[in-house]
């Protein structure tokens, strides 16, 4: 059996402290979560704005300069996977559940609840609500995943290194991060993936409650919840057990299927040409407003500063904690591509699935808004019910949705396993199905307990707070991934040219 590091322990000690807290004193553990949340929002604000952004300039860069021929692998390693399952799988990972949960609920919030700029409910709020969307579920938040990813894939499958966190920093710190350091630096990553999926796991099944509430008239009650971990937790297992090229390969295929069924249904029966009008030009305030959002802090302005604290600065943190599970996800599916290759696909093709979507499903809960149907005061669970039934075949609708949320669920269990498995068995690429089994149940079980007590948020406090130490890290991952990319470009580049010379001596 694989090595179960302290990594291990330390994490899991410190993820059932939380749990223990949260459950024994949850308002406590959320007041407290809170205040640290609130305090880095204020004051680092500007921090999460100017290092988001250079996340997204330096993907850029490697996509246009000559690094980007570079593979993550040996020069004759292929791909793993076709591109359909790759972009199932790193979506799957990435937003799956995301989009469907805020699908309806982030672009009408906009509109009607908490518009940036505008006065709610008016044309130009929806132009903003839509714009907004765009960009907090666009290219900012890939190139936070796509940093952490190339990082880990490119010290992994080209140097042969444990598919850590701490390993990608060796070229700033060498053996340090084989010691306590190290171990510092995976514990935070560890840590950030198992609150993360746990807090998935409880808002997943309070959306798939919310559903059966809306459709069924069934109240919302922790036994159901309970129930609907239970049978998550159980397929989980199952797929997990099949391995990776099996159960989340086949778990991601099915997701995409059931998404694009519910998405091309949702844009024929909906309001199509308003849909496709909008998105048209949403993309294009999008394309124009992106420098200018993208450090927009309104300083001179405390409302509209708030807004972005709230808002972005919340997003992009939110994005950073979840870093470390897409991201390592993400690497490892990703053997064989090229940096440009690699980059091109993770930016671009789920950022424009992200922008359809949410016109979709975001314009339809608008327009029935608009025509007098009350989606805005639902809970957020069950706006995207509420919008289905302002049109035919709402209960078929319904009943997909909940598929849908039901295997993203599934997947996003599923691969959190498999990851918390490669950090704690020293970066394997396979690790043992007895790790990944204690994962998952400590998962589900967290979330089971936070739920009956009413933890939830504050552990979605802590996730959020936990992103500060990481943003971090990430900095020291970009510049030691540059150091050894030129390093390694110069050695590259002196082979080229002494093999040039040998062969115009030969010739």
């Amino acid at each position: 059996m694989k090595k179960i590091t302290p990594v291990f322990w330390i994490t899991l000690a410190i993820t059932i402290f939380a749990s223990i807290w949260g459950s024994l004193a949850p308002k406590n553990l959320e007041r407290i979560t809170g205040t640290i949340q609130t305090y880095i929002s204020v004051h680092f604000g500007w921090y999460y704005l100017l290092i988001v952004s250079l996340f997204v300039i330096f993907c850029l860069y490697m996509i246009f300069s000559p690094y980007g021929k570079i593979k993550l692998g040996k020069p004759d390693d292929q791909p793993d996977y076709s591109y359909s399952t790759w972009f199932a799988m790193l979506f799957s990972a990435g937003m799956g559940i995301g989009l469907v949960f805020y699908g309806a609920a982030a672009p009408i919030s906009q509109y009607i609840k908490t518009p940036p700029v505008a006065e709610p409910g008016t044309a130009e709020a929806l132009r903003d609500a839509m714009r907004i969307t765009f960009f907090h579920y666009g290219i900012h938040a890939w190139a936070i995943y796509a940093v952490v990813a190339l990082v880990l894939a490119y010290f992994k499958f080209r140097h042969n290194k444990p598919g850590l966190i701490s390993a990608t920093l060796e070229p700033l710190f060498g053996d340090k991060m084989k010691g306590p350091w190290g171990t510092l630096v995976d514990v935070i990553a560890v840590f950030a993936t198992i609150v993360g999926v746990a807090t998935t796991l409880g808002f997943g099944a309070a959306q798939i409650n919310g559903g059966f509430t809306y459709l069924l008239g069934i109240e919302k009650q922790f036994w159901i919840q309970l129930v609907i971990i239970f049978v998550v937790t159980v397929l989980f297992m199952i797929s997990a057990y099949t391995g990776l090229s099996k159960g989340i390969k086949y778990l991601s295929n099915a997701n995409m299927g059931l998404a694009t069924i519910l998405f091309i249904a949702m844009l024929i029966i909906g309001p199509t040409l308003y849909i496709m009008n909008t998105f048209t030009d949403t993309l294009g305030a999008y394309i124009q407003s992106i420098a200018a959002e993208s450090f927009r802090l309104s300083p001179e302005n405390p409302d509209k500063q708030k807004w972005v604290m709230n808002w972005t600065v919340f997003f992009w943190a939110w994005w950073i904690a979840w870093s470390p599970f897409v991201g390592i996800f993400i690497a490892r599916v990703s053997k064989g591509r090229s940096i440009r290759e690699f980059l091109s696909g993770v930016l671009i093709v789920p950022s424009i699935v992200s922008f359809l979507w949410m016109a979709v499903f975001g314009m339809s809960a608008i327009e029935s808004e608009k025509n007098g149907a009350d989606i805005a005061s639902l809970p957020d669970e069950q706006m995207l019910f509420g919008v289905f039934d302002q049109f035919p075949f709402s209960i078929a609708l319904s009943v997909l949705a909940m598929m849908l949320i039901g295997t993203f669920f599934i997947t996003s269990a599923d691969s959190a396993t498999f990851v918390l498995g490669m950090q704690t068995t020293n970066g394997s690429l396979n690790p043992p199905k007895a790790v990944k089994f204690a994962w998952g149940i400590a998962q589900s079980t967290i979330a089971s307990v936070l739920l009956y007590t009413g933890g939830l948020q504050a552990l979605q406090n802590a996730l959020i707070s936990a992103a500060f130490p990481f943003s971090l890290i990430m900095l020291m991952m970009v510049y030691s991934l540059y150091k050894a990319l030129r390093k390694d470009k110069a050695e590259l580049d002196m082979l080229n040219k002494q093999e040039n010379k040998y062969k115009n001596k030969a010739s």
